[in-house]
């Protein structure tokens, strides 16, 4: 099942639709990192991008160092 998601960016609403068990996790992201009441800008966006992905990429660097400890 599906779930819609909006946000609004440069006051254009984007709906997306997402799994319905991931939805919860994925507003609360989107609370931390948005005005998901509001308008906002591309900056927020790509801001949002950049982080998330150095997240992403922290928890690679950890994965893979785990990983060369058990072999």
């Amino acid at each position: 099942m599906a779930k819609k998601i909006s946000l609004t960016f440069n006051a254009k609403r984007y709906d997306i639709d997402i799994d319905e068990e991931f939805a919860p996790f994925l507003e609360k992201q989107m609370r931390n990192d948005f005005n998901v009441e509001g308008n906002n800008d591309l900056k927020l966006l790509l801001q949002a991008y950049v982080q998330k992905s150095y997240a992403l990429y922290q928890d690679e660097k950890k994965i893979l160092s785990l990983l060369k400890k058990l072999n």
